[in-house]
């Protein structure tokens, strides 16, 4: 089949070609395709932006609408990137910038918006109604744009120059996610945590041939602007192997009492991109349809002080979790969201992985860094080149002014000038446009001054060109900056396991659907994580056979489901948890590995731990030692059964608690201090205080050191002390030391407050403990878990510790 093709020639010269109508349309659409796929659809792997969106940013910068300026009308920056870079329509510029703005589409916001920029539920006003200005994150992205750092290309019209590619100095593709449809291709990706991408960055910096498992050491899982609860992590690991996956993501609820004989479900966080209004349409559809029962009434008490807060009313009589696994299940509280990592690397669209999306941005920045330090090594050559031809000047100034005065014209005195003084082109033009004020002694100081300079920046710029491992330290230094200035701490809850419920479309029950309260013992392991376990016939957890990574524990207690329990932190706070919200293991195939991150599921931000977790009802005195030797023994009637978190020590400026334990009068509590003292003595000499009291000294420490290690035991014969050695001057994770275990009846009982007998003799190079344990059947780890060797038992107190063949991180116990 052909078509006719009219090349619109003048009357006198028109002609008609015959093409065939198939190869002619294939020829069109892969034109198109191509255009939707390169030019509009899918971000650039390096920057993550769409071209429109880094027209935007860049126009907006070229507009000085920096941070520390005021806003302007959205419509003015809408028609400077139509007008000069972005050849389509205002309303697709519009809808970009929206989005830009939006602090619940994106992690990190690249547009600071005033005005209505829209909502979850409801669209944004229109562009002559808002301002916009760049926010300080956009700045980082586009920062040093004139120092040669990327490649410029022409506008649509050849008018003006825009970037291919911005600089960007974050991994903003990671960090704020994409989502685009394309022809016969789409992409969404979604939003991480600033801080945990630049670290899993810096750390593939250092180690190129890292493995996947450990950068998801630093990126565990997306972290939603909305925040929520990330359930189950098998999709997030599909996706960041193969940059294919999926997940389910619910909101954050809480079951409170909102009327004295009132029940409600509390939602406070959504899934991503779910917006409250769409939350109670389907609520109130399955309430009519009668799919859901037990619920009085849906009130939204959302304002801009307190955030989002949904009050979900539950009937008398009808159990909040039964309830509200019928709301996961026929509502968006429980989201899917599907990984499709595409984006596009050398102008080709590809499907990445983590690895491999961390890869292309370090290159990019690498070579952005390259290239901004050949510019600036040029810059800074050719002003010492100006600067000692200047100095030739001044020194020979009277000469110089001769041979101006001499001259009949600019041109002669130039050549003059290099002929006589033997100087450059430049040099010379330089000359005869310097004012008569920079003849002064003081100048020559600067010029000095100057160059001097000039030559030790000049070297450094040579130097970090000359060395790879110089341009990688000076990336990670830079990214390491971008962290800390734009970072902010996670936001979403991940839980590796738990229920996940199936969706249907069966009628929600009216019987109790709830969890049993039976026995369980809640594990806190060495590498932070928490879990439960249910208990076997004899009241022990069944133990695996095969040895999993997160094996080593820190705490370990038994309660009932619904019981309470509390974790001590470091800041002297104990938070009271319930263990029905911690992912449950079945008794046969116990592993912490399941479990979830302990400081994350009890929203703990800063530099804030659990140390240990502690029963509450009927428990005794809960003994805590500090970093500076103070000792405690608080009484559980002094923690209030109506408070979820409390302070229970009052701790001096720049101490913290380093160990927490139950503690009966029968006990014995041991410190071990940084410079290998331990000191054991008996509870029943601390006498319990109440919670506002500050403790009493617990051990006698030396100016400079602190408490390593602090518990509370009932001594057996299979009790040890486990001591490791290292150098305060080594790096943090690079010095394995050397270890030694001895057994706890080497040492000798003293009295509190006393210094303590020596626990490990340093050898040469060491001066301090960096980690010590005391307890039975010691088992290490490393800082993500994997299992490490420990010297044989048996050496003397006092004796010298013996290498290690890695890094220890951390000692606790078997599961048991």
């Amino acid at each position: 089949m052909a078509a006719s093709r009219n090349d619109s020639a003048p009357a006198d010269h028109a002609r008609i070609e015959d093409v065939d109508l198939s190869s002619e349309m294939q020829d069109s659409f892969l034109e198109y395709a191509y255009s939707v796929i390169y030019s509009r659809a899918l971000p650039d792997a390096r920057d993550g932006l769409k071209p429109v969106q880094r027209r935007i940013v860049y126009q907006m910068a070229e507009m000085g609408l920096r941070p520390d300026r005021g806003h302007v009308k959205s419509a003015r920056v809408v028609g400077e990137v139509m007008g000069k870079l972005h050849p389509h329509g205002d309303s697709a510029i519009y809808d970009a910038l929206v989005r830009l703005a939006q602090p619940f589409a994106l992690r990190v916001p690249l547009v600071d918006g005033h005005g209505n920029f829209g909502s979850l539920d409801d669209g944004p006003a229109a562009a002559r109604y808002t301002e916009a200005r760049l926010a300080p994150a956009a700045l980082a992205l586009a920062e040093n744009l004139d120092e040669d750092v990327v490649d410029f290309i022409p506008n649509y019209d050849g008018q003006f120059q825009q970037p291919s590619v911005l600089p960007a100095a974050f991994p903003n593709l990671l960090v704020n996610g994409a989502t685009g449809i394309a022809v016969g291709m789409a992409t969404n990706m979604a939003p991480h945590n600033l801080i945990e991408v630049v670290s899993a960055a810096v750390h593939l910096l250092e180690h190129p041939e890292a493995t996947l498992e450990e950068l998801m050491e630093f990126v565990p899982g997306p972290d939603l602007p909305g925040g929520g609860i990330i359930v189950g992590l098998d999709g997030i690991k599909d996706a960041y192997a193969n940059g294919r996956g999926s997940f389910r993501t619910r909101a954050k609820v809480s079951i409170e009492q909102i009327a004295p004989r009132r029940t409600g479900i509390i939602v406070t966080e959504l899934p991503y991109m779910v917006g409250a209004e769409r939350v109670i349409e389907k609520i109130k559809d399955a309430v009519g349809s009668k799919k859901l029962t037990g619920i009085s009434d849906v009130t939204d008490l959302t304002d801009r002080n307190n955030g989002l807060r949904l009050v979900i009313g539950i009937k008398t009589g009808f159990d909040p979790k039964a309830v509200l696994d019928h709301l996961y299940r026929l509502t968006p509280l429980e989201d899917s969201f599907g990984i499709n990592n595409v984006a596009l690397v050398d102008g080709q669209p590809q499907t990445l992985g983590l690895k491999e999306l961390l890869r292309v941005y370090i290159d990019h920045r690498l070579q952005v860094v390259t290239r901004r330090s050949r510019f600036r090594l040029g810059k800074r050559q050719e002003r010492l080149h100006l600067v000692e031809g200047l100095l030739i000047a001044i020194l020979d100034i009277d000469e110089v002014i001769q041979v101006i005065r001499g001259s009949d014209d600019s041109e002669q005195a130039r050549q003059r000038l290099m002929d006589v003084f033997d100087l450059s082109q430049p040099q010379s033009e330089y000359i005869l446009e310097l004012r008569l004020r920079r003849l002064t002694r003081f100048s020559r100081i600067e010029l000095e001054t100057e160059r001097d300079q000039l030559k030790a920046e000049i070297a450094e710029l040579e130097e970090l060109l000359a060395s790879d491992t110089l341009l990688r330290a000076q990336v990670a230094k830079e990214l390491d900056a971008a962290a800390a200035t734009f970072g902010t701490p996670r936001r979403t809850l991940l839980l590796n396991g738990g229920p996940v419920t199936p969706r249907g479309r069966a009628a929600a029950s009216a019987v109790e659907l709830q969890i049993a309260d039976e026995p369980c013992r809640v594990f806190l392991t060495a590498t932070g994580r928490m879990v439960r376990a249910a208990l076997g016939e004899d009241g022990l957890v069944v133990t695996p056979t095969r040895r999993s990574r997160h094996d080593a524990i820190r705490s370990a207690v038994d309660a009932t489901t619904r019981g309470d329990l509390g974790a001590v932190t470091s800041t002297g706070r104990l938070v009271r948890f319930s263990p029905v919200d911690l992912p449950s293991v079945p008794a046969n195939s116990v592993t912490p590995a399941a479990g979830t991150k302990a400081d994350h599921y009890l929203g703990l931000s800063g530099s804030e731990h659990v140390v240990a977790i502690v029963p509450l009802t009927e428990a005794p005195p809960v003994a805590l030692g500090t970093a500076q030797g103070v000792v405690k023994r608080v009484a559980a009637t002094e923690l209030p059964a109506g408070k979820t978190n409390v302070e229970i020590i009052s701790l001096k400026p720049g101490d913290s608690v380093v160990g927490a334990a139950v503690a009966p009068d029968a006990s014995e509590l041991v410190f071990v201090t940084s410079d290998a003292q331990l000191l054991r003595f008996g509870a029943d000499a601390v006498r319990a205080q109440g919670r506002a009291a500050g403790g009493m000294a617990g051990i006698r420490i030396a100016d400079g050191e602190r408490v390593v290690t602090f518990t509370a035991l009932t001594a057996t014969e299979d009790t040890v002390v486990v001591t490791i050695a290292g150098s305060t001057t080594a790096l943090t994770g690079t010095d394995a030391g050397s270890g030694k275990v001895s057994a706890f009846t080497e040492f000798p009982a003293k009295g509190r407050a006393t210094g303590g007998v020596r626990a490990q003799r340093f050898l040469k190079g060491e001066d301090t403990l960096t980690l010590a344990w005391v307890g039975d059947q010691p088992r290490a780890v490393a800082s993500d878990g994997a299992a490490r060797a420990l010297p044989d038992a048996g050496a003397k107190r006092d004796a010298s510790g013996q290498p290690l063949d890695a890094v220890v991180g951390a000692v606790g116990v078997p599961v048991s």
